[in-house]
């Protein structure tokens, strides 16, 4: 009876483990976890059999109910890909909350070095195991972390998916844009590093206010201004250049993607104020200042063009 007893509270403790690994993993589990916590071979087919579990592949179960949410798929892809397997690619991107999935296909990456079998509905990615260096966990589903997801999704989406990407990863604080644009220089040469790059450092780009005067006074020569008035108050707001006998505004910006909300309706209402009170306010970036002269030029040009139709109308 004693026996008897001892057996049946093991029982109850083995059955406890193994519903609390299933909790963590999503409604999924594999075969040699629960070998691991004591289920013998014969219970685990009983288990099959009475539809207790479900296969879903090799030695990988559903639990209780043939279909999983999102995350226990990914983590039965997981499970399915060997213990040193990671989510990435576009299934890391949508658990991550900056990206979608493409197709069906759970994207799973591995080590190289590892022959493993392609289990059906999966992508693998073998992959260098400095790259697999770069894994964490989210959700309790092991992943590639943000940055890296980033960098692999930059090699197969087009800019403006890109630059969508990354402003929800900010959004979402999975990784702010200018600790990614820092990060990038420790991945040099990378596939995916170039595209980053090119979004991030126009944006990340940042004159000195005296580097800054000295190229727009020849911009502004160019299309036929004066030296403008620099950090001049205007309307109540300091701006950082001002031709007033035209009514023109121009603000420098930096890295969009620092600004607060607050940040971002105060220089909504500073234009709302500048256009309130007849005035033509224009932004450019630092980047297009040094990098996009001719770009700026234009803009001016077309500025004081009607800046000038407008005053001649109005006397």
């Amino acid at each position: 009876m004693r026996g008897s007893n001892d057996h049946s509270w093991d029982g109850r403790e083995r059955d406890t483990a193994i519903w609390a690994l299933v909790r963590r993993q999503h409604g999924a589990i594999a075969r040699r976890q629960l070998l691991e916590l004591g289920l013998t071979p014969r219970r685990i087919e009983r288990r099959i059999a009475s539809g207790r579990l479900h296969p879903m592949w090799r030695g990988i179960y559903a639990v209780g109910r043939p279909l999983l949410d999102s995350r226990g798929r990914w983590m039965a892809a997981v499970l399915a890909c060997g213990p040193d397997a990671a989510l990435s690619h576009g299934s890391a991107a949508a658990l991550w909350g900056f990206g979608a999935e493409p197709g069906s296909r759970i994207e799973i990456s591995v080590p190289s070095g590892k022959r493993r079998s392609r289990p059906h509905g999966i992508r693998v990615h073998r992959r260098a195991e400095a790259i697999l260096g770069d894994i964490t966990v989210h959700e309790g589903i092991p992943l590639t972390s943000p940055v890296r997801t980033l960098i692999d999704q930059a090699t197969r989406l087009r800019p403006m998916q890109l630059e969508r990407a990354v402003n929800e990863a900010d959004k979402l604080d999975r990784v702010r844009a200018e600790a990614l644009h820092a990060s990038l220089d420790a991945y040099r040469g990378q596939p995916g590093v170039a595209p980053l790059r090119k979004l991030l450092d126009p944006l990340a780009f940042r004159l000195s206010d005296s580097k800054l005067e000295q190229l727009m006074r020849p911009l502004a020569h160019a299309v036929g201004l004066p030296a403008p008035e620099t950090k001049a108050w205007v309307n109540g707001y300091e701006v950082d250049f001002f031709w007033p006998e035209l009514g023109i505004v121009v603000e420098a910006d930096g890295l969009k993607y620092h600004r607060t909300a607050s940040q971002q309706r105060r220089g909504l209402e500073r234009d709302q104020a500048h256009l309130a009170a007849g005035m033509w306010p224009l932004r450019f970036s630092h980047w297009q200042i040094k990098r996009e002269s001719a770009h700026v030029r234009r803009v001016l040009r077309s500025a004081v063009a009607r800046a000038k139709a407008t005053r001649q109308a109005f006397g």
